[in-house]
């Protein structure tokens, strides 16, 4: 399970037994800020915290804040700013403004469900919104949409339910004309990864650490296996024609091939090189990409195509151990992700 799928889970068990927490989650940051845009922490009334939104004093502070959203019972924002003097002084070379959305996790049954649709729709790589009311002076106002099926909490206008607000942006942004909060929970980037060996292995390691929906995939169920990689959203111990066979490939999936021998690599690249996917790399050496490559373009692979996978794979940190390999493969996987580059 994802760790942002993981905060949900336990929002829902919270909600399922009365305990007391609250959620904060970043509505709008500017300049350069210790938190990612999608951060989000999760607060209990004991103090203890799941997630971040930047760790340090800021988390503290924010911490301090959602206990009291949990004593007052409704949400409320908050606004932090980090000049350069109080970046000095927290020790963080950086400085900006995040506006937080505070709310308390709403207790019950119904609350838990809404919770857990959310945990399953990033398990399951489908998109949600999520929307929730300021004004709670008559209860609870949370809604979820997932399709064209809503969860709700409170009174929602069915003007509303028939035509909702359309998230402008893909991250979640308060506005205070409407007093909505609105939470796109977007579907979960996907790396499939051909080979379990000791590189794949490390591999699946660091981008599940980097909330990717992990596949692995390989022939051998000695070596792709939950014991092993307990990590994967998927195992896949089937033969690689077969496997590729019932893969459907879009611009949010990664694909690298890092199997046991040349021709099982030459397989996935033959059947990825032209697909959709946003990034299709393979491990190896560039003599092994001109060997390779040669027999590909027999074969009919266009070399257009061909040109677009990267061999090798990885930031050049100088990395050696399969350890060393999964963090730099994953660096340049992350780059391309957040930046495009």
């Amino acid at each position: 399970m994802s760790a942002r799928a993981a905060l949900w889970r336990a929002a829902a068990e919270a909600a399922r037994a009365r305990r007391q927490a609250a959620l904060a989650t970043v509505a709008r940051r500017r300049g350069s800020l210790p938190m990612a845009s999608d951060a989000k922490l999760l607060v209990d009334i004991s103090g203890q915290r799941l997630g971040t939104i930047g760790g340090g004093c800021l988390e503290a502070d924010v911490t301090a804040e959602a206990l009291e959203v949990i004593a007052t019972g409704r949400p409320a924002l908050a606004r932090h700013t980090l000049n350069a003097d109080v970046a000095g002084d927290l020790g963080l070379s950086c400085g900006g403004t995040v506006e937080l959305f505070l709310e308390p996790v709403i207790a019950g049954g119904e609350a838990a469900a809404l919770y857990d649709t959310v945990a399953e729709s990033i398990g399951a790589r489908t998109r949600v919104t999520v929307f929730t009311a300021l004004d709670w002076s008559q209860g609870p106002s949370k809604a979820l949409q997932h399709g064209t099926h809503w969860l709700t909490l409170g009174d929602w206008p069915t003007t509303f339910l028939a035509s909702p607000t359309s998230p402008t942006s893909p991250t979640a942004v308060f506005d205070s004309s409407t007093g909505l909060f609105t939470e796109p929970i977007p579907r979960v980037p996907r790396l499939i990864l051909f080979g379990a060996g000791h590189v794949g292995v490390e591999i699946a390691r660091a981008a599940a650490a980097t909330d990717f929906h992990v596949v692995v995939v390989d022939d051998r169920d000695e070596f792709a296996n939950r014991e092993r990689i307990p990590y994967a959203a998927e195992i896949v111990v089937r033969d690689l024609p077969t496997a590729l066979d019932g893969l459907t490939l879009d611009q949010d999936d990664y694909v690298i091939a890092c199997t046991r021998g040349h021709a099982m690599d030459a397989v996935v690249i033959e059947r990825t090189a032209a697909s959709p996917a946003r990034y299709v790399g393979m491990l190896g050496s560039r003599r092994k990409r001109e060997v390779l490559w040669q027999a590909l373009e027999i074969a009919g692979v266009p070399r257009a195509a061909l040109d677009r996978v990267k061999v090798p794979i990885g930031e050049d940190i100088g990395a050696d151990t399969p350890g060393e390999i999964g963090i730099a493969v994953m660096a340049e996987v992350v780059r391309l992700r957040r930046t495009g580059a």
